[in-house]
């Protein structure tokens, strides 16, 4: 079941859609990513979102600015351990940019009353930033 509130969030996320995004997080909901992560960067927003709004609002209008076409999750796993699920993908696409992304990821999602209530992203910031902008922006 739990395995089931993810996949249903992801679709939701893919969806651009404030409504269907909405529906998946509780009220006071999290997400945390690496700070100075190349979407964050990219998109101007912060790498730890506070709030149902703060998280729809990323996903249904800043996200697709940057991810313009092609979008697609290659899921590799998944581990449910009642209200936490760890789950293993590959995000591809085609940035806003003309250039192509292609990042693995590890997320771990805390559930409560059936919803997510923290999401915590881990992803490699240096691939990500020579992606998003070029050899010449990477971290170091």
């Amino acid at each position: 079941m739990t395995n089931g509130i993810v996949q249903d969030a992801f679709q939701a996320l893919a969806s651009n859609d404030p409504d269907q995004i909405s529906s998946v997080f509780t009220e006071d909901a999290e997400w945390l990513s690496p700070p100075g992560n190349a979407v964050a960067v990219a998109s101007g927003a912060t790498h730890h979102m506070v709030g149902r709004k703060a998280i729809v609002r990323f996903f249904a209008e800043d996200f697709p600015r940057l991810f313009a076409r092609d979008l697609d999750v290659t899921f590799h796993g998944s581990h449910g351990d009642g209200e936490r699920v760890t789950v293993e993908a590959t995000v591809s696409a085609t940035l806003a940019n003309g250039n192509h992304y292609g990042n693995d990821y590890c997320f771990v999602f805390e559930l409560r009353d059936g919803l997510i209530h923290r999401a915590r992203e881990y992803v490699d910031t240096a691939r990500g930033h020579r992606m998003v902008f070029g050899d010449d922006q990477s971290p170091r």
